[in-house]
């Protein structure tokens, strides 16, 4: 399995950005899909985008479309969710996840790996 490190979270105003990173090691990254979730206190944690092995197929939660860019360069082992127009609803911790099962919409990592997170808050 490949090990996740996540950064680049923080405290942001609505509206605002924030771009967060993940980083790999262990495995050939390339074989891997991965993907963003994210988890709000009190509610179960919900699929925000995955990318296919090459990067060329991305997928979104329907509440971030339009609005998150999920991206990946594999020469340096590293996912990174670009996140604009920011709400204070997109607030929780933030996980990167990686898996050789095929990318989709609504995708698990089915027997991957998960980082342990990064918090986001969206102040109103």
């Amino acid at each position: 399995q490949v090990q996740l490190v996540e950064s680049g979270g923080g405290l942001v105003q609505a509206g605002g950005s924030l771009r967060l990173s993940c980083a790999a090691s262990g495995r050939t990254f390339s074989d891997y899909a991965a993907g963003w979730f994210r988890q709000a206190p009190g509610k179960e944690r919900e699929f925000v985008a995955a990318i296919s092995w090459g990067g060329a197929f991305t997928y979104y939660g329907d509440s971030v479309k339009g609005r998150f860019t999920i991206s990946r360069d594999n020469a340096k082992n590293t996912v990174h969710l670009q996140m604009n127009s920011l709400k204070p609803e997109d607030t929780g911790v933030y996980y990167c996840a990686a898996s050789r099962n095929k990318a989709a919409s609504s995708w698990y990592p089915i027997g991957g790996s998960w980082g342990q997170g990064t918090q986001v808050t969206v102040s109103s």
